[in-house]
């Protein structure tokens, strides 16, 4: 490297600092970053956007948001 009154090829070290950062953030941060990512979606979150959009009954949607709730995979019908 070729050093010469306090500058690297042409530049000072804190260019050459300033261009390394530059270039990561660009390769490694996400372009969204100024947009919030949405969250993803618990079944609880679908379930109730299915029964706010009317495509489930109220009994359909208490059945299923209790078998969300308990953790159970057991059949509905037994």
């Amino acid at each position: 490297m070729h050093y010469y009154d306090g500058s690297f090829w042409g530049m000072h070290l804190i260019w050459w600092i300033i261009w390394v950062i530059l270039i990561a953030w660009i390769f490694f941060i996400p372009a969204d970053i100024p947009y919030q990512k949405s969250k993803k979606e618990s079944p609880l979150d679908i379930l109730k956007m299915r029964f706010a959009k009317g495509e489930i009954s109220k009994e359909e949607f208490e059945v299923s948001k209790k078998i969300l709730t308990s953790g159970s995979t057991k059949n509905i019908n037994s």
